[in-house]
Order: structure tokens, then sequence, then C-alpha cells
């Protein structure tokens, strides 16, 4: 395990030494999976998952715990671990420790992914703050519908007046459920984002949330037809609320700042127009440099898609496409010039109605934005220095207000 420091979420240190490293000569943690840090009277507790690397262990995961003075560097409590409790009826999966403490009760809540009956839950346990009393207190969230096998990575936490817990469902994406109360019950689940972004938690200052993740890679940079590659790059975006109380992300505070340098178009002006009918439409319109956001505004009288295509090498039946859908009320990344699906976000497109959309890219990670309404995280090889085109097809599109700025 590593550390990064950040103010920001732009500008970030890291620290070269790990904070935890798994057990050198194997056992139960023999690899070390996702967990958390709690501050207690003065110390620090990371709860974590022990993977054991032995060839047929008792318990293929339990939680473990590594303790320290400050938060740069711990120890594992030797012989201290939470198991599988019987009930469960299996000990392979059990992980992700989401560690909460409070002061007033001096009790250490932890959230744990596990299967119970075939069926993916999310467990809760409580202790005593010296680590001592750990106590099972049963599912707190059942995914019902029987497609995942894991919820990993969950949290909980408070944005206006109500209590959320969060998840990525194995091999698909971040989900939220919502209640009155922090560990339930619950609301029927929701998709927040597209599978791109992975494995997020929240970090909060006192004033704004924010989910940490990974942006999705691929197994092959020159690979167009999935990315589906375990872990990539951290990405953090904002939560927010919509107008009808669900959860939301948004771009981060600062970008402005960060992308002060104004980038001219590929044409005159800032509008542009495509009357597409059944064929592809294309018009070259911003240039994709290393880093850079693009802002702007549309409104569509059609039901084909649009949105922004992406060179890959210079053939158009390999472009990648962030385009908006609005027969399937969808944004989607596509590659293949849409012929090859990877992601999508639902949300309302309507015709006539004008919109308003920001576009993030570092290197090969992407993050499109309908400003208030969606996010979605896209990963984009072989793009960089090649134009970015307006593209629409079976529609007519009105783009307004685009702008392009870099770092």
């Amino acid at each position: 395990m590593y550390l990064v420091t950040t103010e920001d979420f732009i500008t970030y240190t890291e620290q070269q030494e790990p904070v935890l490293e798994s057990s050198r000569s194997g056992g139960q943690d023999g690899w070390i999976g996702t967990g958390s840090v709690v501050k207690v009277k003065g110390k620090y507790y990371f709860f974590y998952t022990g993977h054991s690397s032995a060839p047929a262990p008792e318990y293929r995961e339990t939680i473990m715990v590594a303790q320290s003075d400050d938060p740069t560097s711990f120890t594992r409590k030797e012989g201290w671990r939470i198991t599988p409790p019987a009930e469960l009826n299996q000990k392979n999966d059990f992980r992700d420790p989401q560690a909460y403490y409070d002061e007033k009760t001096d009790k250490i809540t932890l959230t744990v992914t596990a299967a119970k009956d075939g069926n993916a839950r999310v467990l809760k346990y409580t202790l005593d703050g010296d680590l001592t009393n750990a106590v099972y207190d049963g599912v707190i969230f059942t995914d019902t519908s029987g497609k995942f096998w894991n919820l990993e990575c969950t949290d909980t936490f408070k944005l206006g007046d109500k209590w959320y817990l969060t998840y990525s469902a194995q091999d698909d994406t971040l989900w939220y459920a919502a209640a009155d109360d922090r560990y339930g019950p619950y609301s029927a689940p929701r998709r927040m984002e597209g599978k791109l972004f992975y494995a997020a938690k929240h970090v909060e200052n006192g004033k704004d949330l924010y989910m940490v993740g990974w942006a999705r890679r691929s197994e092959s940079v020159s690979s167009t037809q999935d990315v589906n590659g375990w872990a990539g790059n951290l990405a953090v975006q904002k939560l927010a609320l919509d107008e009808k109380g669900g959860l939301i992300l948004v771009p981060l505070d600062g970008l402005e700042k960060l992308f002060s340098c104004r980038r001219a178009l590929q044409f005159e002006g800032t509008r542009a127009k495509i009357e597409a009918a059944s064929s592809y439409s294309y018009t070259d319109a911003f240039m994709c440099y290393e880093r850079f956001m693009v802002q702007g505004m549309f409104t569509f009288t059609g039901d084909g898609t649009f949105g922004l295509a992406f060179d890959y090498n210079k053939r158009a039946e390999k472009y990648k496409m962030i385009r908006f859908n609005p027969s399937s009320q969808a944004v989607e990344l596509v590659f293949n010039e849409g012929d090859t699906f990877i992601t999508e976000v639902k949300t309302e497109l309507v015709k006539g109605k004008e919109y308003s959309f920001t576009y993030v890219q570092d290197g090969s990670v992407g993050i499109m934005y309908i400003d208030g309404q969606c996010a979605l995280t896209v990963r984009l090889y072989g793009a960089s220095g090649k134009a970015v085109k307006l593209v629409a097809e079976n529609n007519t599109v009105s783009f307004t207000a685009l702008r392009q700025y870099t770092a």
C-alpha cells in the first residue's frame, strides 16, 4: 500500500516508501487488499483485507489490522483478525473493510463485503476503540438482482438529509442506495457511473464530498475491443445532488484555474450545426492535447446519436466516440465508429432542450459531464495529438459556446 497526499486533487505528492506491505513469508496476508484508516485517540488503525497465499487455507480472506502513531507507516497487529461468520456458508470472499470511529461511544464500525447463500451482501461489525470485542451485527444490504457475486469497496456517508451506501458491483460499476439512517434500511440501488469508474470511496474535507476511484484500463493499449483491465489511474469527482435528490458526480472545483489557456478551435467562431442523415457526419472541432478541457452547449431535434469522435489511426471505422444517445437515454463510450460498445450511463436527453457539458481529459483518461445530470469516465488510447471531431447521425444538432482550454 502506498500513500499520496493532495490539497486540491490536482497536484499530488507521492511517498516513495510503502505504508504497509504484505507478508514476505506468505500466510494470511500473502496478498493485501482494500481497506481504510481511522484515527482513535491519537493512534491510527489501518483495517485491510488479508488474502491468503497458502495453497489451501481455512480462510481465503480475513479482515486484518495494522497500527501506527502516524499515517505514513504501519505495522500489522499480530494475532488480530476477523474471520467470516459461520452463517455465510463460505470462507473465500470476505473483504474491503471500511472503518468509522465514534468518539462519543468509543466504538469502531466496519462495513465488509461478502457473499451469503450465493448473494452479494454488505455486512456490519462493531468493536471497541481498543480493537477488542468485535461483534457481527449481520447483513445491512443485499443485492437482489442476482447479477453480482461481490459488492466491493463499500462506503457510507451523509449528503443533504440522506445517508448513502456506495459500492462497486463486481465487474460492473459504481452503485448507490439511500437511507434515513447510516446503516439502513436502504432504498433500491441505482447506478452512479459507467463501468470504467470503479472501486471508488468517498473523501470529505468538512465542506465537500468527493469520490476517489480507478479509471479502468485496457490490458493492451492497442485494444479496440474492450476496456476490462483491472485497476488503472486514480480519478476524482465531486459528489452532488441532482434536482430529484439523486447522487451525481460533477467536475472538481478549480478546473478553470488549471485549464486557463484558451485554444483556437478548428473552425471560426464557437458554433457548429450538424445536419446528418443515416451516415455519420464529422466536423473537426478540437485538438486532443495531453491534458485539456472542452465546454459547450447543445440542442438536438432527432433520435440519432451525436457527440465527440476521437481519431485513432486516421481510419473512420476505428474512431472512438463519446456519444449522446436519445433513443437509449444514455451517454455512451463506443469504439470502431460505434460498432463496439464499451460502457454507458443513463441520463435524460430531451429534444429541443439545451444542455451544457464539460469534458476533461488527462492522458488517456477522460470524464464527460452533462452538467447537473451525469458523468461518464472513458479510456481513450491513441488519440493524443489528433483531431477531436463533432459527430452526428440521423439528427440535427446545434453546438454553441464551444471552447477548449489546456493547462
